[in-house]
């Protein structure tokens, strides 16, 4: 009977705790900032190295690299599926704008891309972190006020984690830059992870509280 009991206690233990034993799957889906345009490989991208410091810290996760350079909203949102795959992501890190931004394009396109993305990430299950993007000055004041505030206004909308600025502490540093100044090197890519890397282990922490 002793022995019944301890049995049935176990498997309520591991019942309880189904997460514990799996890998948390982060899907980074972005553009040539995530890709890791420029750097010598994939493995020195931030999505790589997210994964190496999270691991470093004890957590089971596995970060797949979905950035494509050039890729805009709309384009991120035409792959989504593809992106996803059969195994929905635990976490979603959505980094995408910047060639929106570049391109002066529609923000309330943008909105509305992301407005989608956000959307079946979450219809999926995954935990998301927004990551923000801030409009080159060359579009004007208007321009700026409009594009910067799509961010902040679909975090609050849908209620998941926000990152206001990719490129925090990166962006005009000349030497976290490569030579174009607008694409981390290895040293700004470096800042990059330390600023995401505590948004990220939030939505661990949630994922594995179910």
């Amino acid at each position: 009977m002793v022995r019944a009991l301890a049995v049935a206690a176990a498997l309520l233990a591991l019942a309880s705790h189904p997460a514990a034993a799996e890998t948390l799957r982060i899907l980074a889906l972005g553009d040539s900032l995530t890709a890791g345009y420029g750097l010598a490989s994939k493995a020195q991208a931030y999505p790589a190295l997210l994964e190496q410091r999270l691991r470093a810290r004890g957590h089971d996760v596995k970060v797949i690299n979905a950035g494509v350079s050039g890729d805009t909203t709309a384009g991120g949102r035409a792959r989504l599926a593809w992106s996803i795959g059969e195994e929905p992501p635990d976490i979603a890190i959505v980094a995408l704008g910047a060639n929106d931004g570049l391109r002066g394009l529609d923000p309330g396109q943008m909105r509305r891309n992301l407005d989608a993305i956000i959307g079946a990430l979450k219809e999926k299950g995954a935990k998301v972190l927004l990551a923000g993007m801030l409009a080159p000055p060359n579009f004007g004041a208007d321009y700026a006020k409009e594009f910067n505030a799509v961010f902040p206004a679909l975090a609050e909308k849908h209620d998941v984690a926000f990152l206001p600025f990719l490129l925090d502490g990166v962006a005009a540093e000349r030497d976290l830059n490569q030579g174009d100044g607008i694409h981390p090197n290895d040293a700004g890519i470096a800042v990059m992870v330390d600023r995401i890397t505590p948004y990220v282990l939030r939505l661990i922490d949630e994922a594995r509280r179910g």
